[in-house]
């Protein structure tokens, strides 16, 4: 077996440099071909009927209409009569035609009738759900210092307890705090074309679990997971949103079975947002009591959110976020209504809780009127996941990037140029991720050509660069000289892209692979160059003797020994395995992150309006595989975080259950001139290398909320409690004297 390491720090030729994308020219020109682009000869293309009620029962459903509109080729319901609808937008009917056109006017001639139920759609007035019997349950989870004795009521000892902890602090900080919901808006909506090859369904769909999704369409289709093959080449967005091959992915699927031909049916935009998934809201109401110097001894919070029709929201584990103070009660009552289903959003329940909780601390340090850097700092020690050291240093960085030393002011208390004052915000956070299982086959040709084979999926991230790269770097090939084959389901099975795994999976079961191969050739190598096989070594395009490249076969020479056949090697991770040989103990991979990110906005007291000046990242990620795309991610994290901080929220108009503002146009999102500054820095000490690979994706996404909502609470000296902060909220806490 190879000693599964990466080349020693510094030796590496690709590894850890800025590398351009493989598929890069392929989208710049528009040849890359997604989901929505695959449109086979005779392709049919299917809409869907949404539901114009948040809550309903439908009590007559004809289809007979649609049947007789010229070009409807096929109609199929989704529901059934009786049936109950829990969301606007929740899917009725299918049509398939020649043209979109003709689906549509298909769709408009469906005769619906429905029974309009009481529907609920408020996710902030945690009094008024309760009233209306809209809450689940209440959940509790209490940790303080002082135990009650036998005799206690342990309930009745933790209220005296909190409260003379509270009385017993030098300052308490009463808040109110929370984020809206927010939907996936994936640039290509969710959506497949599907087509059967006699009995076998070829699926070609958006998604980030090319592996996975066979079997979903399989079941439903009375069909074997053997007999499904689900392709991806590229896909247009995903962040958690498509893992799934959804009851509209099985309808195409069914009405290709039924027409004989192929189906399109992708999701339109307004569908897309009240349907394929959202980020539950939190709402959170604390009291924090801290020492004279800021230091947290008492956090008490009770929260709240929703998940749309089914229990959920943010979990209360991750509540105070990153911080663990000896003493807190931390409570969760979720809220059920009649909103689109939920669904994973980058580093699920963790930017809700930042935006939550950090905002506390800073406002500690608003009352104390000491720095908020101070106060981050001074709590450290406190982290649950034992980076206080990480995140130290990480300060440090991100403060000389920011100018925090000679920007920073009391809360209020800013330079003002007219209406317009300015602000310093931080906050920190953390991320699990590891690798993913993941399986491949490395396959070196006799005349020198190099390819590997998985499952996997590149959601844009650079997966199939960096996977390029490690089998390049293994075998010492320039990256051209390797051939990355991914995005079709009876490649070697590999995980989906969730939870920033995926890096650390590819990373672990090429090198795996093309370690195991490279000795299999030095085996063959060894006896033509007069030494053994482990004095070789893969460099420069050449089978060597270490250190000498005048004893050497060139690659080609090397590889025309493997004879006729190709030499095929597997390469394997499995995730928590204890089996040495499948990644117990990896020196290959790794997981748990910190991060810091402090941003600097101007708020204009006149019309509400917050501008991003400058925001800095600053990132643990062990070893850094491409530079370039790598640095991309820390960037796209960020502005997805300007975007919920400042413009992105779900509408929902309580009077009718609608959501109101289910458009790109307006959706709001930032445009480039709203992003400001940003700064990405990697945290790099010597021994990161040695890490190996760590998930990137979510981490970033993390913290700006909060980083931003208190750069914008350091320059008005009020917090704005909600986000995102219009300039609505924003004017609303200044004429509250702080509380919107």
């Amino acid at each position: 077996m190879a000693d599964y390491v990466w080349p020693k720090q510094g030796t590496a030729s690709l590894l850890g440099k800025e590398i351009d994308r493989i598929d890069g020219v392929e989208k710049a020109t528009g040849t890359a071909k997604y989901a929505y682009d695959i449109t086979p000869p005779r392709t049919l293309h299917a809409r869907m009927l949404g539901s114009p009620h948040a809550h309903a029962k439908i009590t007559a459903l004809d289809l007979s209409p649609a049947q007789k509109v010229p070009g409807v080729v096929a109609v199929s319901a989704m529901k059934e009569v009786g049936n109950e609808i829990r969301w606007q937008g929740d899917q009725i009917a299918v049509v398939a035609a020649e043209t979109e056109g003709a689906a549509a006017e298909g769709l408009a001639a469906i005769k619906v009738e429905y029974e309009v139920l009481p529907h609920w759609v408020n996710d902030v007035d945690l009094a008024a759900a309760v009233a209306a019997k809209q809450t689940g349950k209440l959940t509790e989870d209490v940790q303080l210092e002082k135990e009650p004795g036998d005799d206690d009521d342990e309930d009745k000892f933790n209220d005296a307890e909190i409260e003379r902890l509270l009385k017993a602090s030098a300052v308490v900080v009463e808040g109110d705090y929370g984020i809206h919901s927010i939907t996936h808006m994936c640039l290509e909506p969710h959506g497949s074309t599907c087509e059967w090859e006699g009995n076998k369904l070829v699926a070609h769909l958006s998604t980030q679990n090319v592996s996975g999704t066979g079997a979903q369409f399989a079941d439903p289709l009375k069909i074997t997971a053997d007999e499904v093959t689900v392709h991806c080449d590229f896909i247009g967005g995903g962040f958690g949103s498509k893992f799934a091959a959804d009851t509209w992915g099985v309808a195409a699927a069914k009405l290709a079975k039924e027409t004989g031909r192929p189906v399109k049916l992708m999701l339109d935009r307004d569908q897309e947002l009240k349907t394929a998934g959202c980020r539950p809201s939190g709402f959170l109401k604390a009291r924090v009591g801290a020492d004279k110097d800021g230091v947290v001894t008492v956090w008490d919070s009770h929260h709240w959110g929703t998940a749309g029709p089914t229990p959920g929201g943010v979990t209360q584990g991750v509540i105070p976020y990153v911080f663990d103070p000896k003493n807190r009660r931390r409570r969760m009552t979720p809220i059920n209504t009649n909103t689109g289903p939920v669904r994973a959003w980058r580093a699920p329940n963790h930017p809700q809780a930042c935006a939550m909780t950090q905002t506390a601390y800073d406002d500690i340090a608003a009352k104390l009127g000491i720095d908020s850097y101070d106060v981050f700092l001074r709590n450290l020690p406190s982290v649950s996941n034992g980076k206080a050291d990480v995140y130290r240093a990480e300060m440090e960085i991100a403060a000389k990037l920011i100018g925090w030393k000679e920007k920073w002011h009391a809360h209020g208390r800013g330079d003002k140029q007219g209406s317009i004052v300015t602000g310093l915000g931080m906050a920190i956070h953390t991320w699990g991720g590891g690798g993913g299982n993941s399986t491949c086959l490395i396959k070196v040709h006799p005349d020198g050509g190099v390819e590997t084979t998985l499952a996997s999926q590149d959601l844009g991230t650079g997966n199939r660069t960096c996977i390029g790269m490690v089998v390049a770097e293994t075998f010492g090939l320039p990256l051209e000289a390797v051939k990355v084959n991914i995005g079709n389901s009876k490649y070697p099975a590999s995980g989906p892209s969730g939870g920033s795994t995926t890096i650390g999976g590819v990373c672990e079961s090429n090198r795996r692979g093309s370690l195991d191969a490279l000795d299999k050739l030095f085996a063959l190598a060894a006896p033509k160059l007069g030494a053994r096989p482990g004095e070789l070594e893969a460099k420069n395009g050449r089978i060597q003797v270490v250190g000498k490249p005048d004893q050497s076969l060139s690659w080609k020479q090397a590889c025309s020994l493997l004879g006729m056949n190709p030499l095929e090697v597997k390469g394997e991770y499995v995730r928590g395995t204890k089996d040495p040989k499948l990644g117990a103990d990896s020196k290959l991979s790794n997981q748990q992150v910190g991060g810091v990110q402090m941003a600097e906005v101007a708020v204009d007291r006149e019309t509400g309006v917050v501008k991003m000046k400058k925001f800095v990242a600053v990132q643990d990620i062990g070893l850094v595989v491409n530079r370039q795309t790598a640095a991309a991610q820390i960037y796209g994290s960020v502005i997805m975080g300007i975007a919920y901080a400042l413009f992105e929220e779900r509408i929902m108009d309580a009077q009718t259950g609608a959501f109101l503002n289910c458009e790109i146009a307006s959706y709001k999102l930032p445009r480039l001139g709203d992003t400001g500054d940003i700064v990405v820095e990697f945290y790099e000490p010597e021994s990161e290398y040695s890490r190996g690979v760590i998930g990137l994706g979510e981490p970033p996404v993390i913290s700006p909320g909060a980083a931003i909502s208190n750069a914008v609470a350091n320059a008005l000296g009020v917090r704005v409690p909600i986000l995102p902060m219009t300039p609505q909220r924003v004017l609303s806490a200044l004429g509250k004297g702080g509380r919107a």
